[in-house]
């Protein structure tokens, strides 16, 4: 009997050490919420399994959480919840919003550093580092899926309307001029369109033309910043957006990029969105497609400058435990290879966000079998950027954006004059950068 109980207890025992020996080799849990879908969020499901399956020792779980802006707010309210996931991916205009939010982040050098992860800011893109660094050249955030806007143009639909496949336009009165004849081919409800409203109107077609978003280099050199874009070219494009509307040349398609899906199913044959779109065309457009760079208006000095960058990064949440900012970090360290970088710009349409990765796929001949493709790349690095032009740190500027939207969506109702509605952007937009230095500053 004793014999057996010993036995008994010795299994036990041991049953118990497995089990604690299981559960110490469980993998630690990273958790990703992102605000991708269609083709792209095939990509992060592929880039986590891949990470998952290189080691045992942690688990990246990626979550999507619907919006870019909607990610964002969840991601911040999960933090004051106490529980925030380990990688939330914020647009790019979330960039001064989240550098606000004290102890709601960990700056991604720092997490990299305490890791003893090989990391070197200058292996970056410098028109993508420089977004998401301070001015001491310390990155706050891990680049992603960084993009620009371009333009998309359906080639089939040229051919039909006796436009030539190979020349896309060039230039804003180009543009007016491809779209009335696209109309009278038959694109009864729309010759061009865009989606992202303000970042495609305001933003991009200011760095485009070389022209200020905003006092202090577009906030990128310190508080106190005020709005400029009612300047008399931002109101130029808006009166001709605004008179092409009426007829469906031009037809409006949104604060987002829900609009996307009329490029793809044929009825906008020139669309104007982020190059990150190539995957949902690739696998959605049942024709001959282009890619273009966004147009400008040639009498406009400086024009064209570069655009800036779009998309999103990876910022760290705070309050993690150290091991799990290990894994984190290995995980920024996986995705920065540049093999991987160099698959994800020919999979997705975003930018390689290191060098190597760019070098290697331009030596591979990749552009030249695949034209068009090196646009984004072309067109944010082929001038040294300005103060105008390397991009945009404002405040609130999701909820300045809806503001701005407001006022587009006025002027192309007819319920107010261009001129009017891009003032009462500007006004709007001051106010609530005022409110958001006094919260940060307080």
């Amino acid at each position: 009997m004793f014999s057996r109980r010993l036995l008994l207890s010795a299994a036990a025992g041991i049953a118990l050490i497995a089990s604690a020996g299981a559960q110490a080799q469980a993998p630690i849990e990273i958790q990703w919420w992102h605000a991708l879908t269609g083709a792209n969020n095939d990509v992060v499901v592929k880039l986590s399994n891949d990470f998952n399956a290189s080691q045992s020792q942690y688990k990246v779980v990626p979550s999507y959480k619907g919006s870019y802006p909607d990610t964002m707010n969840a991601g911040i309210a999960a933090f004051r919840a106490n529980n925030a996931p380990h990688i939330l991916q914020v647009f790019e205009v979330g960039t001064a919003t989240m550098m606000g939010a004290r102890g709601a982040i960990k700056p991604v050098f720092d997490v990299m550093k305490e890791s003893g992860e090989k990391f070197d800011p200058n292996a970056y893109l410098p028109a993508v580092a420089g977004y998401y660094s301070t001015s001491k050249g310390e990155m706050l955030s891990m680049p992603f899926n960084s993009s620009t806007a371009i333009m998309w143009y359906n080639k089939d639909a040229f051919k039909k309307a006796n436009l030539d496949p190979n020349k896309p336009p060039k230039t804003w009165p180009e543009v007016f001029d491809y779209a009335k004849k696209l109309k009278a081919a038959g694109y009864a409800t729309c010759g061009v369109s865009n989606a992202w409203g303000t970042w495609l109107l305001l933003e991009q077609f200011s760095a485009w033309h070389n022209l200020p978003i905003a006092t202090k280099a577009n906030g990128m050199d310190g508080f106190d910043t005020e709005l400029r874009i009612n300047s008399p070219t931002h109101v130029r494009l808006l009166t001709d957006l605004v008179a092409l509307q009426k007829d469906k040349t031009y037809d409006y398609s949104g604060r987002t990029n829900n609009g996307e899906g009329r490029f793809t199913s044929g009825e906008c044959p020139i669309f104007m969105t982020s190059s990150g779109f190539f995957g949902n065309v690739k696998a959605n457009a049942k024709f001959d497609f282009g890619m273009s760079t966004l147009p400008y208006y040639p009498d406009v000095a400086g024009a064209p400058q570069n655009s800036i960058i779009g998309g999103a990064s990876l910022w760290v949440m705070g309050g993690k435990k150290a091991d799990e900012y290990k894994g984190v970090a290995k995980f920024f360290t996986f995705l920065s290879d540049t093999d991987r970088q160099a698959w994800l710009h020919k999979e997705s349409g975003y930018l390689p966000i290191t060098k190597a990765a760019y070098e290697k796929v331009k030596a591979e001949g990749f552009y030249q079998t695949n034209p068009g493709r090196d646009v984004p790349v072309i067109q944010m690095a082929g001038k040294p950027p300005t103060d105008n032009s390397r991009g945009l740190r404002l405040g609130s500027l999701v909820q300045i954006r809806d503001m701005w939207s407001e006022e587009l969506e006025a002027a192309f109702a007819g319920t107010k004059s261009p001129k009017d509605a891009l003032d009462a952007a500007v006004a709007r937009g001051n106010a609530a950068l005022r409110q958001f230095e006094r919260t940060v500053t307080r």
